[in-house]
């Protein structure tokens, strides 16, 4: 108690950085960023010229040109303040990775001069032997390379006494294999880019050179106290809280939501925003969220490469401005039991080089065809591949948020809106049935519905719902690296929009263009009809409703992760040069793996919490207990009070309660412990199962325990911060 009174005293004496007034976000936006206008001053116009049509159309620069790329890079970078450079990238930890090497090279004895080539600009070479490669090089083959990605701009990380340069990289093994997760979503935008052209070619838009994906994520997370957080040993060693009873107060009253923003809260989120805006990351909204001490920021879209590199540079500075604040934040997809956790909306589009949003439905009839055959090959490609999707947001964080109240389920459907799937039930009966003057009356193309700007309400139970203009992928776990969920997304529907191609050409050879493409989407409208739910995804009857429907209900991470060595899949990724067998393979073993090794680490976590805390905290409780018991009955003994026998009996009572806790607490700790020991014998795909079916299992017994010890051990000898105090501070 007397610890907690000691941290509560610190947090009500935290004394805020007074600040300049702040300054215009135009004034500074991007001025850490090396980004195309601030390369064309720099470098020459013929370089400048070379570099766009490198990024336009791939005709690779020069060495030369390379060189001058890079100098004026360096140059940039040392008149900011930067005296290292690192190539950035993202292994499969779903982290980033960075070695600093300074620009200095020796011209003679104690001299240097600053010096950055072209070559090393271009290429890389850390060790890749501690990374994971999931079977790809064996561990003595430590050699591996990173490039850099020129679509993504360089910039500066600031730290106390100096700035480092970071060039965006992919990571790659010495005989090419894709290490990383920046390269696959390359890839998948390419693959994306070619079929949605092809499909825009036969609309008649001839002049569109390129189509991307773009995103937004909308990033959830927590706050608490870092005196608290300290003091935790789950929270440091694995992200969220193993043991913990729920605070009286909670989200009951849902006046969290968008309510007022603390002023220690505000200023955190003032800080990293301009952080952000330094480094060019758009974070357009910031509010409260449902739960204690939860928030969210969110950016503009950007092209899709660009906004996972900005996730990830997002989520490394609000950890790191966090400190300053002597705050903490968790990114864990479920810190606190009980309320709501936290998830990653990731909010997806399609865009063209001329400025169009192809789920945006235009102006014209002819427009909202060709949003239609879109909106088909959405559809067509979450319904055949709603595998992947699952498979692409597994981790053992996300386990224990989706399916809760707070997240769509493992269940992958998609919601349209009322609006929409009314055109598209009209669409697919029209050819055969007589409709209303109101609807479609011959599927004619004049006939077509205008689309007002919000063509759905919003389905937050939906894992993938339309929400106008974008699709919005709400299963994501807040922790995640969106690379991942962004190159299935892109994959799948690069297959269903060649696919949508193929089919119209098939049935338009020769006759009404239009009506052919109504033909294609109304088969694909009946055939993907089970994919589409427009009610609350929370309900225990959709779980009933979608098993009768044939959609998978996979709750485990091992499970969804198969989904990774089906051969349909394997040949989807490599058709598209997306993945290749090996990489794919080596990536269900990378994640396989670490959900196995995170599952360790809570549980070991927990065993220690509960030996060296937890039942010393009871023991000493149970003496206290135990001593009044003893002195009662000895006074009593004495002839010195009299004891009411009920009174006396409740007191044994409790004693009893406390010891019987104790006793289910260590047992099942026991239990997890000899768990933990016979699987070190299993195979990790059994050691997966295992961990699923009985660790977790036995994890939840024991925190159910150790969290009614928690109700009824004194504040004096619980040492463990409580949620009531963790989630409600000032």
């Amino acid at each position: 108690m007397k610890i907690r009174q000691e941290i509560l005293l610190k947090i009500n004496s935290v004394d805020f950085d007074k600040r300049n007034a702040p300054k215009k976000v135009s004034s500074y936006f991007g001025e850490n960023t090396f980004t195309m206008s601030t390369m064309q001053k720099h470098i020459s116009k013929k370089t400048f010229e070379a570099f766009k049509r490198w990024m336009a159309e791939g005709e690779t620069i020069t060495i030369a040109q390379a060189d001058e790329i890079a100098d004026a890079m360096k140059e940039w970078a040392i008149s900011k303040g930067a005296t290292y450079f690192t190539h950035w990238f993202q292994p499969m930890t779903g982290l980033t990775a960075e070695k600093h090497d300074s620009f200095i090279s020796i011209t003679g004895p104690g001299k240097v001069i600053e010096k950055f080539s072209g070559s090393k600009l271009i290429q890389g070479e850390p060790d890749a032997s501690s990374f994971p490669s999931g079977g790809i090089r064996t561990t003595f083959e430590a050699r591996g390379y990173t490039a850099w990605d020129p679509s993504s701009p360089a910039f500066l990380i600031e730290s106390k006494l100096g700035k480092t340069l970071c060039i965006p990289t992919i990571f790659i093994s010495y005989h090419g294999e894709a290490l990383d997760k920046k390269l696959p979503l390359l890839r998948s935008d390419d693959a994306l880019n070619k079929a949605a052209t092809n499909l825009l070619k036969l609309f008649g838009h001839k002049e569109v050179k390129k189509v991307f994906s773009t995103c937004g994520p909308e990033q959830e997370y927590f706050l608490i106290d870092r005196n608290y957080y300290n003091l935790r040993q789950d929270l440091l060693l694995t992200g969220r809280t193993l043991v913990g009873a729920p605070s009286p107060k909670g989200q009951q009253l849902e006046d969290q939501y968008f309510g007022t923003i603390k002023e220690r809260v505000v200023n955190y989120m003032f800080e990293v925003a301009e952080e952000a805006y330094k480094l060019g990351i758009p974070i357009m909204t910031r509010h409260n969220e449902v739960a204690p001490h939860q928030y969210e920021f969110a950016p503009i879209f950007e092209e899709s490469n660009i906004a996972a590199d900005h996730n990830q540079l997002l989520m490394e500075l609000m950890k790191k401005v966090a400190l300053r604040h002597n705050l903490v934040c968790l990114l864990h997809e479920k810190p606190f039991a009980g309320i709501n956790g936290s998830g990653k909306h990731l909010n997806w589009s399609l865009a063209d080089d001329k400025g169009n949003n192809l789920l945006n439905p235009g102006e014209t009839p002819e427009d909202n065809l060709q949003f239609l055959a879109v909106l088909a090959a959405v559809l067509r490609a979450v319904y055949v591949h709603s595998d992947l999707l699952r498979a692409s947001v597994a981790m053992a964080g996300n386990e224990h948020r989706l399916g809760a109240n707070e997240a769509p389920p493992a269940i992958i459907s998609v919601f349209l809106g009322d609006q929409l799937n009314h055109i598209l039930n009209t669409i697919e009966k029209g050819t055969n049935s007589k409709v209303s003057k109101r609807d479609i009356i011959d599927l004619g193309i004049a006939r077509l519905p205008r689309f007002n700007k919000d063509t759905t309400d919003r389905n937050r139970t939906s894992p993938f719902a339309f929400t106008g203009s974008k699709f919005e992928f709400r299963a994501v776990g807040s922790s995640q690296n969106i690379s991942t969920p962004i190159t299935v997304v892109n994959t799948i529907i690069a297959e269903s929009l060649e696919y949508v191609s193929s089919k119209i050409k098939k049935a338009s050879g020769g006759k009404d263009f239009n009506a052919s493409v109504l033909k294609v989407i109304a088969q694909i409208a009946k055939e993907t009809k089970d994919i589409r739910f427009e009610g609350n995804n929370y309900a225990p009857e959709w779980v009933k409703d979608a098993k009768k429907r044939g959609l998978p209900n996979v709750a485990s991470t091992a499970e969804a992760l198969k989904a990774l060595t089906k051969e349909k899949n394997i040949a989807l990724f490599e058709t598209y040069k997306v993945f290749s067998r090996e990489e794919l393979t080596a990536r269900y073993h990378i994640w396989i793996h670490t959900y196995n090794t995170t599952l360790e680490i809570e549980a070991n976590t927990l065993n220690e919490m509960v030996n060296a805390s937890i039942v010393p905290a009871g023991f000493e409780y149970e003496k206290l207990l135990s001593g009044i018991l003893l002195k009662l009955s000895r006074l009593e003994k004495e002839a010195e009070i009299k004891v009411e026998v009920s009174a006396f009996n409740d007191q044994k009572e409790h004693l009893s309660d406390v010891v019987s806790k104790i006793y289910y607490v260590r047992r099942n700790a026991g239990e997890m412990a000899k768990l933990l020991e016979k699987a070190k014998g299993f195979h990790h795909e059994e050691r997966a199962k295992v961990y699923f079916e009985e660790l977790k299992p036995l994890m939840e017994h024991i925190r159910k325990h150790v969290d009614a010890l928690e109700c009824v051990v004194s504040d004096e000898y619980w040492n463990l911060p409580k949620y009531r105090e963790m989630l409600f501070i000032k």
